[in-house]
């Protein structure tokens, strides 16, 4: 597969190269959980309530995506950095540190989840209605935790070589599967959200496969060892001699001795990818919050709702994902080889791009809302609810570009502790309050809560994108600086 040069001045082409793959993954990733809620919305006499309980279980999913982006989307920064500076020991160990603890914590999430399925379901607003359908959903979904974050959090380090069609394969492959399966285990078996969970976990089992093959085959620059990798021995002072994954101190390496031979720079992957971790907790934490709220003020008809809006949100997102996502390898690499000038282009092609697309998308939504609504129900009811609060909801949706854009250019240069203020900033600080605040408010209710959201991303994402100026331009200004001295 070509593999794309990130060093060079093309910095259009090669955006395109990455993110273009990278949304058409994107994209089909979606199919994991947008095409589990088509068809179940439109389970004959249950679909409504269907609907309402693989809403419940969004902040078990978004935590799970929360680890998976702290390891992968913390490490492969690092990856691709240490790949700009030609130093090929510590970015095959970053990745396979990344790898390991994916496995582990997966594991402990399985086993947890499936412990404290019941009293998490009712802490997140699960009633009569969509409790069943919540915990039979999320006991078997939990089941492919392992497949669905190796799959997730090591494609970013597949595109971070270069590779990102190999990227879009990962994803592609799954997403297929899903797309067939679901039917047939909903529909033709019967099975209903059982049958849903079932077809996404065989399908993220399938691009796991995928992802580590590529990764432990000959295509790859840089590969996956084992998860205990040979001659590594828990005891103070001794060297991993492992080549990438492990090189000893003479080879740029760590010590190998106990834990931190065994997971070299997990500290430095963890505290990079702290922040799209705390991203998605914080979307847990709302999520929670917005669900408990809107069954208070309108019933556990408006949970639907609010999976509707949010679904619609996802779809919306993604290609500004893409190409934000799609920037960070150019910004990473460029960064680590001194280049500002290619950091800064890529900077404002990625904002104009951001910005020019939610434009867009904001003005579809407000003029054509119903099209977006029946991808999920066919209910006129449950439309009639869905209309005024996917208007609200994305009201000032442009500023979701800038949050994402300044976001991507702290993670992309390890700027840690703005990545992580933002997040908080953004999520906890602002969105949170105003959803249990708003309702109260002139008797707004439940628009209080889809209201939220757009109020924060206006603060939330100005702050963030000028603060990225500020700070950012000044450093590469003077990298340029002294470069040409």
């Amino acid at each position: 597969m070509a593999q794309v040069d990130f060093g060079s001045d093309r910095i259009a082409h090669n955006i395109a190269q990455t993110a273009v793959p990278m949304l058409a993954a994107q994209l089909l990733s979606l199919l994991y959980s947008i095409v589990d809620r088509v068809y179940i919305g439109r389970i004959p006499g249950q679909g409504t309530d269907a609907l309402g309980g693989i809403g419940l279980c969004f902040p078990v999913i978004m935590i799970i995506h929360g680890f998976t982006n702290m390891f992968g989307m913390g490490g492969s920064p690092i990856f691709a950095m240490e790949r700009g500076r030609r130093n090929k020991v510590k970015a095959g160990q970053v990745m396979n540190t990344s790898f390991r603890l994916l496995v582990i914590t997966a594991l402990l999430i399985t086993l947890l989840g499936e412990i404290f399925t019941a009293p998490l379901l009712a802490a997140f607003g699960a009633g009569e209605r969509t409790f069943g359908y919540a915990a039979a959903y999320l006991r078997i979904y939990l089941i492919g935790t392992v497949s669905y974050m190796l799959s997730t959090g090591m494609n970013p380090f597949i595109n971070a070589q270069g590779f990102p069609r190999a990227g879009m394969l990962t994803v592609t492959i799954g997403a297929a599967a899903n797309l067939v399966l679901d039917p047939l285990f909903i529909f033709v078996f019967g099975m209903g959200v059982s049958g849903a969970a079932l077809a996404t976990i065989v399908s993220q089992s399938l691009s796991a496969v995928f992802a580590v093959g590529f990764l432990t085959g000959g295509k790859s620059e840089y590969r996956v060892k084992s998860l205990v990798p040979a001659g590594l021995k828990f005891s103070r002072g001794e060297k991993e001699s492992t080549p990438e994954d492990g090189a000893g101190i003479a080879a740029g390496g760590r010590e190998s001795g106990g834990i931190r031979g065994y997971l070299p720079y997990a500290g430095d992957i963890c505290s990079l990818g702290l922040a799209p971790f705390i991203m998605q907790c914080t979307n847990s934490l709302v999520q929670i919050v917005c669900n408990s709220t809107l069954v208070r003020w309108g019933g556990e008809a408006y949970v639907s709702v609010m999976t509707i809006v949010s679904s619609v949100r996802q779809i919306m997102d993604t290609p500004t994902q893409a190409v934000t996502e799609g920037s960070s390898p150019m910004i990473s690499f460029n960064y680590g080889a001194g280049n500002p000038r290619n950091v800064r282009r890529t900077i404002a092609l990625m904002t104009a791009v951001g910005v020019g697309y939610t434009l867009v998308v904001w003005s579809f939504v407000l003029k054509f809302p119903g099209a977006f609504i029946r991808i999920f129900t066919g209910d006129p009811e449950m439309a009639a609810l869905a209309v005024p609060a996917l208007h609200l909801y994305f009201f000032a949706f442009v500023f979701q570009a800038l949050q994402f854009s300044g976001q991507t250019v702290f993670k992309a240069l390890g700027k840690k502790k703005r990545t992580i203020f933002f997040s908080l900033f953004r999520k906890v600080v602002m969105v949170v309050p105003l959803t249990l605040i708003l309702p109260h408010v002139a008797g707004l209710g439940t628009d209080g809560v889809f209201m939220a959201e757009p109020v924060s991303n206006f603060i939330g994402g100005a702050a963030c994108y000028t603060t990225m100026l500020l700070t950012i331009l000044p450093e590469l200004k003077a990298m340029e600086i002294k470069k040409q001295q």
